[in-house]
């Protein structure tokens, strides 16, 4: 994939998943307007990071970061990439299957795992009722995540990086329409997420099957590559439950404190904006192009994609996480302040904000460096480095609780992103200048810093001088909107006038990104 061409990709992936993140603001501010903070909004996240958890551990950590590299390599080498792709779809679904059996009937020990502060209170009984419901949403998804690898591998973006916006579709109409015929709204949310992941699943089949990848059911078989897939997967696997042991150690801080379950959650949908648009984009598009490159030998041009893919990623996510630190408060009053929503949820859920929003740029970093390793079918090094960080996550949260409260979490979450990213960075020194980002990234970091603490201080000012309007009913989406695009117009003059950027290469960027 050329860098144009690289781009372009991320664009497109990018687009559409700002989309779906857009959507998911809709959908979030929907379900704290109906549901509040209380006890079915806390046993709607349990129950709903639960497939999430396993989604990640199995589809989009172990077994995509050991398949897209194999599956990437065999396309390029005219291989047999049709039945490599037939056989891991059939092993895949054969574990999920079982998987979702055996979690019906340990339902009330998986929540206990991951809520232990639930105990004996009305959050436990709808977590376990609600875990049952979703969690076939775990087989649909996982499945549509590794036909959605088939698809980026082969550099078509866009159907997969569009699915997830059918589950914020169907769970805002699912709502909207209990409401409107008088049913049981939180209901209709949870049974609208297996469905939503069924039609997620529909999506991406029609997607490969037009890309000439019709994917036919067939019984699981051990092969010599399912065995050399399993034996990458598995150090991956590991590193996705670290990460996980992370979110369900915060989860467990967090429930022994009155709705901070709910407050964490709604902090994490705001930074996963920026995160999902550029960070998750990035990643998706560069492991496919570094594994053809070093399987084509390409270093020169595997150096020259990384330093775009970053320089692009970092010029977009680094005022974005300035944002998040310097205006929290009016970003979160004007989204989920209504109903049953209140002026202390905004501020606890602000104060979660800023912390993640220190972390962000160390979140979107690791999406860049780890196709560095994964290209490479190295899944150990960063199962160490992952290990690493959950000790340091741990001993954050758990050590602070007593001390500062439910918040310990979220600065355990961000320090212990950054530990990763100084071990992912050193773990790369041996791998040569493909590993190395070039001069023109060297020269243009610092000014992109420059640029976004700039719009850091114009951010604030503005808030300060439009703080009455954010109080005014009719006036505070206009006032949010003011106070975004006088950080977007900020950034972007300050940006361009140091030489952070240039605005030309953004616009030929997004043209091909539509056009992709």
């Amino acid at each position: 994939m050329k860098p144009i061409r690289l781009i372009a990709g991320f664009m497109t992936v990018g687009l559409w998943t700002l989309l779906s993140r857009v959507l998911g603001f809709v959908r979030d501010a929907m379900i704290l307007a109906y549901l509040g903070t209380g006890p079915a909004y806390e046993a709607y996240v349990v129950a709903f990071r639960l497939p999430n958890m396993f989604r990640r551990f199995f589809a989009e950590g172990a077994f995509n970061m050991a398949f897209v590299p194999m599956f990437s390599k065999k396309y390029e080498a005219g291989e047999d990439a049709q039945g490599f792709a037939e056989t891991a779809f059939a092993g895949l679904a054969s574990v999920l299957i079982l998987l979702t059996l055996a979690a019906q009937a340990f339902m009330p020990w998986m929540i206990y795992a991951l809520a232990s502060g639930f105990a004996g209170q009305e959050q436990f009984a709808l977590s376990v009722e609600f875990g049952r419901i979703v969690f076939p949403y775990i087989l649909f998804i996982s499945l549509a995540a590794l036909l959605s690898g088939v698809l980026n591998a082969t550099g078509r973006f866009a159907a997969a990086a569009a699915a997830p916006v059918l589950l914020n579709v169907i769970l805002v109409a699912a709502m909207v329409g209990a409401a409107t015929m008088g049913l049981d709204v939180t209901m209709a949310l949870i049974w609208g997420i297996p469905v939503a992941g069924l039609a997620q699943l529909a999506l991406v089949w029609h997607a490969a099957r037009r890309a000439g990848f019709t994917l036919a059911p067939r019984r699981p078989r051990w092969t010599p590559e399912m065995k050399r897939l399993v034996r990458i997967a598995i150090p991956a696997a590991l590193a996705g439950g670290v990460v996980q042991v992370n979110l369900l150690v915060g989860q467990q801080v967090a429930s022994y404190f009155d709705r901070a379950v709910g407050w964490l959650y709604a902090a994490d949908r705001l930074y996963q904006l920026p995160l999902g648009v550029v960070g998750i984009a990035i990643g998706v598009v560069l492991l496919p192009d570094l594994s053809r490159r070093l399987a084509a030998g390409d270093d020169a041009g595997g150096r020259n994609a990384l330093s775009r893919a970053a320089e692009v990623s970092l010029a977009l996510t680094i005022p974005a996480a300035v944002a998040l630190v310097a205006v929290p408060l009016p970003l979160v009053s004007v989204l989920f302040e209504r109903g049953a929503t209140t002026a202390d949820d905004s501020a606890a859920i602000a104060m979660a904000v800023a912390v993640y929003g220190l972390g962000l740029p160390a979140f979107v970093i690791q999406k860049i460096l780890q196709p560095l390793y994964f290209a490479r079918e190295d899944t150990r090094s960063p199962f160490r480095y992952a290990v690493v960080a959950m000790i340091v996550n741990a001993a954050i949260a758990i050590g602070l609780a007593p001390l500062i409260g439910w918040i310990a979490a979220a600065i355990a979450t961000t320090l212990a992103a950054w530990v990763m990213v100084a071990l992912l960075a050193i773990g790369t020194r041996p791998m040569g200048d493909v590993a190395r980002f070039d001069a023109r990234f060297h020269g243009r970091i610092w000014r992109i810093i420059a640029a976004s603490v700039a719009m850091g201080g114009v951010l604030w000012g503005a808030m300060v001088v439009m703080t009455p309007f954010f109080a005014m009913a009719g006036w505070r989406y206009l006032a949010l909107l003011g106070l975004i695009l006088i950080g977007i117009i900020s950034y972007f003059g300050i940006g361009q006038i140091i030489g952070a950027f240039r605005l030309g290469e953004f616009k030929r960027a997004f043209q091909r990104g539509g056009s992709a």
